[in-house]
């Protein structure tokens, strides 16, 4: 393990002697150690509360709770949830592995029904990592992929859709400028898109219109 060094301290440059140091252990990075290893769980429908409803296009015996530890924005590891389709567990342990190693931050991860009618803006403005929502595509009829547990939107806060002139959540207005930086953005290229595209996801931010940078789908 690394230790603290004394620096330009005097003992170490000759000068007057000074009081003896105890060396302290640096503290090791979060993701130097395996997480703890993911659990996965049926669902039911009271389980799933205003996500699902009799006419949605799976059923919750299809879906799987997914716990995982993610690295959060205080650089410590959390224990998170995504309900997904029963075909992607496996893929979505093994993505989030890599996420965690490569300590990308994810803020907080939780299924949408703990929000208010499982409203996705809601879930969206608390900048919560979330999976399966039964809604359809806005301005469509069509199911969005979410719908199927086939979809997932990482800090969606920080990775707003953006639709010419519209944008949501509708507190994301400051980082609308891709050019930012901090932990938590994608950005094209990032190691954390590329380990969901390296598995054969779909990142919509390289889709032309809307863009949306928080969505990773895998049909």
């Amino acid at each position: 393990m690394a230790v603290a060094i004394c620096g330009l301290l005097p003992q170490c440059t000759g000068g007057p002697s000074a009081p003896s140091l105890t060396l302290v252990p640096v503290p090791t990075s979060s993701t130097e150690t395996r997480p703890e290893p993911a659990t996965v769980a049926a669902v039911t429908a009271a389980e799933l509360g205003a996500t699902w409803h009799p006419d949605c296009p799976v059923t919750p015996k299809q879906l799987r709770r997914v716990t995982l530890t993610h690295l959060g924005f205080d650089d410590r590891p959390h224990r998170g949830e995504l309900i997904v389709h029963q075909e992607l567990v496996s893929q979505v342990i093994a993505i989030f592995e890599r996420l965690y190693q490569q300590e990308f931050p994810i803020e907080k991860m939780r299924s949408v029904d703990h929000y208010p009618g499982g409203e996705d803006e809601l879930s969206m403005e608390d900048n919560n990592t979330s999976a399966y929502n039964c809604r359809r595509i806005p301005g469509s009829g069509s199911w969005a992929l979410h719908a199927y547990g086939r979809a997932i939107d990482i800090n969606p806060l920080l990775n707003p859709m953006v639709d010419g002139d519209d944008f949501e959540p509708k507190n994301a207005k400051v980082y609308l400028d891709r050019r930012r930086i901090e932990p938590g953005l994608l950005h094209a290229g990032d190691p954390a898109v590329r380990v969901f595209t390296d598995a054969g996801w779909k990142w919509g931010g390289n889709w032309k219109s809307p863009v949306d940078y928080q969505h990773f789908e895998r049909r």
